[in-house]
């Protein structure tokens, strides 16, 4: 379970929620197939991704004294690599689908760069991560990228967007949704620094050091919390995405977590999971809360 790695499929889910959810609180119209194809694909991409990193950690090294990785559980990096590229061709194979329902190639061209951005993150000859650029790559494709599509694959247009407060809306939820995704690859390095530099990589942390880097975490964590109540005072969002509000003690008691343990990594390593809660309930009350002025005016 731990190799398979299921809670961080929520990665995929919540990007597509809420740029649908927007589109939705800014059009009054709901489209079902095409969140349900864009889901579909997301999970097969994200599964995409996970594997080929285990894939490509695996050609480092970096993962050789990390027991639930899945080339090192089945001892076939080869077999690996091939069920990833299927994943990845079903996954495009879904947004391809939702381009030709529209006969428009928006949502298939941004959804092939994210990918290519994705695979440039771990993924020779670019291994972009290792020069501690993940964190920009997985704001840039979970946030801005993922919406965008996400928010196309309803809509259908632009159009929408010509008004300031709706595009300053949709820009405001793909900030917080790249900072909270983010935020779970920047816990996940606390309990690696050794691996991390034996191999090379220059994740965030171990630029920063472990110490400072829980320093940094509150701003993060204040940052995702404070942009819908920027939203909602300039009037580009409902006042129900404050509901992303009540995920709050998940971030105080991750920014206390990491604090106390972050040079212990025994004790450190589950933060990445809590960032993960934090991620989707805050995802899924934003989205909920824009489009509850659809249900009571």
């Amino acid at each position: 379970m731990a190799a398979i790695k299921p809670p961080m499929y929520t990665v995929a889910i919540v990007p597509i929620w809420v740029g649908s959810a927007i589109a939705i609180g800014q059009t009054a119209a709901f489209k079902w197939s095409p969140l349900a194809i864009f889901l579909m694909s997301a999970i097969s991409i994200i599964a995409w991704l996970n594997l080929t990193n285990d894939v490509f950690d695996a050609d480092t090294g970096i993962d050789k004294n990390k027991a639930h990785s899945i080339v090192n559980l089945t001892g076939n990096k080869n077999g690996v690599f091939w069920v990833a590229n299927l994943l990845l061709v079903l996954g495009l194979g879904g947004v391809l689908a939702l381009s030709w329902m529209q006969r428009d190639p928006t949502i298939a061209a941004i959804v092939s760069l994210a990918c290519f951005l994705g695979y440039t993150y771990q993924g020779p000859p670019f291994r972009l991560g290792y020069q501690g650029l993940g964190e920009i790559i997985c704001f840039v494709t979970f946030g801005p990228m993922a919406l965008a599509a996400a928010y196309y694959s309803q809509t259908g247009s632009w159009s929408p967007l010509a008004s300031g407060a709706h595009l300053l809306g949709l820009a405001i939820a793909a900030v917080l949704v790249g900072l909270a995704t983010s935020l779970i690859l920047f816990c996940s390095h606390f309990h690696q620094v050794a691996d991390d530099l034996a191999a090379g990589k220059r994740s965030p942390i171990v630029r920063l050091g472990t110490q400072r880097g829980a320093r940094l975490l509150p701003w993060i964590c204040a940052a995702i919390y404070i942009a819908p109540v920027a939203g909602v005072v300039f009037g580009a969002l409902p006042v129900g995405t404050l509901a992303l509000t009540l995920g709050f003690p998940l971030a105080v008691r991750l920014c206390r977590h990491v604090s106390e343990n972050h040079d212990r990594p025994e004790k450190v390593g589950n933060s990445k999971f809590i960032a993960v809660r934090m991620h989707f309930l805050g995802g899924m009350l934003f989205g909920l809360g824009a489009i509850a002025p659809l249900w009571f005016g």
